[in-house]
């Protein structure tokens, strides 16, 4: 497959608004593919798909917009190593229009497997997932899921849309090279009305599966004779429904005909071949470099009416790990949460709805003593005062770090900043103010965590912030992004490159930062339902402090949805698991030539746009460190 982004010889635009500008945003319809214009009515079913719209592949790292033109179509090559997620995107453009409607036209898109000559598979619904690229403030951002095996997308005339493949390679599944195909085929309206069922036929149907639940449900205890009529009965109703005419489609006289072998029988299909070569290296299930994210819990009450700790607060199923645990220490859920070894770190309370009366206090010292005899203890940190500016503010946080360490003395503390207090300067210069704060902070901050917008692209002041930590003594670098750094230098904002977002934790590995922070993910502006419109937050760069989305927002869905920018921070940190594994053996002065001399990441202004250089680094990797 083609990874690049944008011909070499095209000036990409950015975006109106929104800094930074897409890698993908092409504007040469340099490969029609047509076989010819296609004039008056068009029937899908007799005409290839080929011939009514284009189809092309790239890769994660492009912002694939309305307007992103078309490419030939290449076979899709990736590289995964176990327990690693890898990204693709299939792109979607009609040649013309053959619906009667205001659509021009509707796709059906069809996975198979991914299947190993050994006989191992990638399981469609398990392994592998497609999800609709969704446009925010006009540039490519939420991913919504798809049904699958089989979904249909409708295409709107002359625009691009994007579908989001994802494999999940399990931490156990066996090396090899892993192929399958993704089916694109065009469909007639009369297929689709065929297909949708009016409230009668669903009532109809509704009924006589529920009739089969009935028949089976209360079965227990039982004569056999009783369970032997009951599952007669629900065998010939289920044979009715599935011999009725609304499956007709998918029988022959010979029985059933697969869903793969009935694409290839009318032979119309664009075939999309992927494949994907799993590798024995196993990425660790807890990360190298904890990275925590904010979760506003605010948001959460407002949009969705909950009461903050209530059951419907977070429900039953924790999918996202966030930067703090909605239930005291003592509850096994806790326990459970704090002990996923997904979990890198977590942050502890200091006082219990910022509460500071003897009652509270009594409260968050018995949680912290049950926490001190737990084994993941050691990911705990406290997270007291949000970037200081003045004496009042860092002494409170050397007041509030003291009456923790009187009674948890292994208390880690976090404390970010990007100043030293204004009105008591610690140097002659803001900078050097900046770098004296460890010392002032001592012994009250363990994890000293410092806006990368202070650096702008002098790399070289790095030496001077470690210069001042004691590691030997348990102090920890960590970096954050929020507001800046701007484009050009890598951050999360809505418009930026692909490979900018990525590079965030490219830039934390070459500068040698121990962990990450970043101030939210639900971070948009108020709103009292869940499918409310996302607006985001006034005064903040597009998407600053956001990462998902509600998924009620885009269907009936109570599903996050997630961004491509929080899929691709993903990205980053397996590849800072790579740079591990190729430093472990060669060396980190190695793994920091191998970085720069792909063309990867040199700097926070010198990144690659592209994403070969990706592919080649991840590829040098596979092939120093697979034996």
């Amino acid at each position: 497959m083609d990874n690049s982004g944008n011909p070499q010889d095209s000036v990409v635009p950015p975006v109106e608004g929104v800094a930074g500008g897409g890698t993908a945003y092409g504007w040469n319809d340099n490969c029609s593919q047509s076989s010819g214009p296609l004039n008056g009515s068009i029937n899908p079913t007799e005409i290839p798909t080929a011939d009514l719209v284009h189809v092309w592949c790239m890769p994660s790292t492009a912002n694939v917009g309305p307007q992103e033109m078309p490419r030939p179509l290449e076979p899709i090559n990736l590289l995964a190593a176990r327990n690693e997620r890898e990204s693709v995107q299939i792109a979607l453009r009609p040649k013309v229009s053959w619906s009667s409607s205001s659509t021009a036209g509707v796709v059906q898109v069809q996975c198979s497997d991914l299947c190993s000559a050994s006989g191992d598979r990638l399981v469609v619904g398990q392994s592998l997932m497609l999800r609709r690229v969704v446009p925010m403030l006009g540039v490519p951002d939420a991913l919504v899921p798809l049904d699958l095996p089989v979904c249909q997308i409708s295409l709107i005339p002359g625009e691009t849309t994007a579908v989001w493949v994802s494999i999940d390679a399990p931490y156990a599944q066996p090396p090899g090279l892993y192929e399958g195909e993704i089916i694109i085929t065009s469909k007639a309206d009369t297929e689709l009305s065929s297909q949708c069922l009016g409230k009668g036929e669903k009532h109809r149907l509704f009924m006589e599966l529920r009739n089969c639940l009935d028949n089976v449900e209360p079965i227990e205890g039982k004569p056999l004779h009783e369970v032997v009529e009951r599952a007669k009965s629900t065998a010939t109703t289920l044979r009715r429904v599935i011999f009725s005419p609304l499956f007709s489609e998918f029988f022959s006289d010979n029985g059933p005909i697969d869903m793969m072998d009935e694409d290839a029988i009318s032979n119309l299909s664009v075939r999309v071949k992927l494949s994907l070569t799993v590798w024995d290296f196993i990425l660790p299930a807890t990360p190298s470099l904890p990275a925590v994210i904010g979760i506003s819990d605010t948001v959460i009450e407002d949009r969705f009416g909950v009461r903050h700790g209530s059951d419907e607060w977070w429900g039953e199923s924790m999918r996202v790990l966030t930067y703090t645990c909605p239930w005291p220490a003592d509850h096994p859920k806790s326990d459970e949460y704090f002990s996923d070894p997904r979990l890198a770190a977590y942050a502890v309370p200091y006082s219990p709805v910022l509460s500071s009366n003897d009652g509270a206090k009594d409260y968050v010292r018995k949680e912290i003593e049950l926490l001190r005899t737990k084994a993941h203890w050691k990911k705990a940190y406290f997270y007291l005062w949000d970037e200081p500016l003045n004496m009042e503010h860092y002494s409170s946080v050397r007041n509030m770090a003291s009456e923790l360490h009187a009674y948890a003395p292994d208390a880690r503390v976090l404390t970010t900043y990007y100043c030293g207090p204004s009105d008591a300067p610690l140097g002659p210069t803001p900078f050097e103010s900046f770098v004296k704060v460890p010392k002032f902070l001592r012994p009250h901050t363990q994890i000293y965590c410092t806006s990368e917008w202070v650096l702008g692209n002098r790399e070289d002041l790095v030496k001077d912030i470690v210069t001042e930590l004691q590691p030997e003594n348990g102090e920890e670098w960590w970096t954050y992004v929020c507001m800046g750094p701007s484009d050009p230098h890598p951050n999360w904002h809505l418009g930026m490159r692909g490979s900018q977002h990525r590079a965030v934790m490219w830039r934390v590995w070459k500068e040698g930062g121990t962990g990450f922070l970043y101030w939210g993910a639900n971070c948009y502006e108020k709103a009292t339902v869940p499918s409310a419109e996302i607006r985001f937050r006034r005064g903040l760069p597009p998407g600053d402090g956001v990462l998902f989305y509600p998924g009620e927002v885009f269907s009936s869905s109570r599903q996050p949805v997630a961004s491509l920018r929080l899929e691709r921070i993903l990205s980053g940190l397996q590849d800072i698991e790579y740079l591990n594994l190729y430093a472990s053996r060669y060396g980190r002065d190695e793994g920091l030539a191998l970085l720069e001399k792909t063309g990867t990441y040199q700097g926070p202004e010198r990144y690659t746009i592209e994403h070969l250089p990706i592919d080649v680094m991840r590829g040098e990797i596979f092939n120093a460190c697979r034996h």
